[in-house]
């Protein structure tokens, strides 16, 4: 069997490739059939011009369908922008003359606002096809034959931007003329770089301070396509998820959120949140989680009380040193409680009153409602704190 064919044997053909699959905000369901039909040689009379692909792909019907792609060319401010920072250094000039293109001069012009290849927004496909995808998979399987062309000439990548071979090497080539550096001023010369000593010399300065985290997080984007079918997916889930990971990622930076947390710690995070996920929605979350919708609202409960070490009181149970259970139980006696004390490994129960010695050597409250404990308040240093009776207050 002959090896699969690949796409991008170039860096420049492979960041095309790349570019496609992660930058330029496309359909990645619908990438992968586009490979496929460019594998079996569907595509046929394919051009490349200024800002513009053409392009025939054989279908399911007889006649082929007709494929243009457009892609967002450069302003002339833009083009100055990039001609600048290939102008600098002589290499960026020289390997350009040599049909290559510099790595360091794709990133650089892209930091610099001019980026060669595609990103969202910049490609703009029409097919004569039904699917109403973006990309269907007759475009997709262009996009992939493009980047042979990019593979064979990377200024294929400055035509799709709006400027010809010649007309980028002859500019290129008139910055680098003496008349041109010797001029005005108007092109800039190139760069001479940092030499060690100078960059050793140079005061470090202190990093501008970061923004303040903000009193709430802010609402997810709203997604251009529904997810497909076949996902089982949909754009009110989707929303909720990332709701969600904008409010993580706002207790991360207020230093309250915790990265390491189990599939259970997390779940029970969820629950919890009333503003991303209603309750109504935690019978759906239980089932999707596989646990009982009993146990999930305990764990949920348990996080709003105490966070993590509150659902690790709730589910965990530990030995603790027998001293540290003596005080409680001593608590509990004192009480004048008609019910006897009895202790198992590092819980002291009374009645329907549990106190419950955390691994974090805090102690936790609990009150029995039939046969099930629920955490009642925030945790406390001592269990003479907790040791009140219930119904009375603290």
């Amino acid at each position: 069997m002959p090896p699969r064919r690949t796409f991008g044997n170039t860096w420049w053909g492979r960041a095309w490739v790349e570019a496609l699959e992660h930058r330029a905000s496309l359909d990645p369901n619908r990438l992968p059939r586009g490979r496929t039909y460019a594998r079996k040689d569907t595509v046929s009379g394919l051009s490349i011009g200024a800002g513009e692909v053409t392009a025939r792909v054989r279908g399911s019907l007889p006649q082929p369908y007709r494929v243009k792609i457009r892609m967002r060319e450069f302003t002339p401010q833009a083009w100055e922008t990039l001609l600048d920072v290939a102008g600098r250094r002589l290499g960026h000039t020289a390997a350009l003359l040599d049909g290559e293109l510099p790595e360091e001069l794709a990133a650089q012009s892209r930091e610099a606002g001019a980026d060669l290849l595609p990103g969202p927004g910049d490609l703009r496909p029409r097919c004569s096809c039904p699917d109403p995808a973006n990309p269907c998979k007759h475009v997709a399987a262009v996009y992939y034959l493009v980047a042979d062309e990019v593979d064979a000439d990377p200024f294929v990548l400055f035509k799709l931007r709006g400027r010809p071979r010649d007309e980028v090497l002859a500019d290129l080539r008139a910055r680098r003329a003496p008349s041109a550096r010797a001029g005005s001023g108007s092109v800039r010369p190139p760069d001479p770089g940092l030499t060690p000593r100078r960059a050793y010399s140079r005061r470090v300065t202190a990093p501008p301070a970061l923004p303040p985290v903000p009193a709430e997080p802010g609402p997810p984007a709203v997604l251009d396509l529904d997810p497909p079918p076949s996902t089982g997916w949909t754009t009110g889930a989707l929303g909720t998820l990332a709701a969600d990971a904008a409010s993580l990622a706002r207790e991360l930076l207020a230093g309250t959120g915790a990265v390491d947390l189990t599939f259970e710690e997390d779940l029970a995070r969820r629950a919890a949140r009333p503003a991303a996920r209603p309750a109504a929605d935690v019978p759906a979350l239980a089932s999707a989680a596989g646990v009982s919708v009993s146990d999930l609202a305990a764990w949920a409960h348990a996080w709003r009380e105490a966070g993590r070490p509150g659902l690790s009181a709730l589910r965990d149970t530990w030995t603790p040193a027998a001293a540290a259970l003596a005080a409680a139980r001593a608590d509990l006696a004192e009480a004048g409680q008609p019910d006897p004390v009895k202790t198992w490994r590092n819980r002291v129960t009374q009645g329907s009153l549990q106190l419950r010695y955390g691994r974090d050597h805090r102690w936790y409250r609990f009150l029995r409602t039939g046969p099930s404990w629920s955490l009642d308040g925030p945790p406390a240093a001592r269990p003479l704190d907790l040791a009140y009776p219930p119904g009375e207050p603290e």
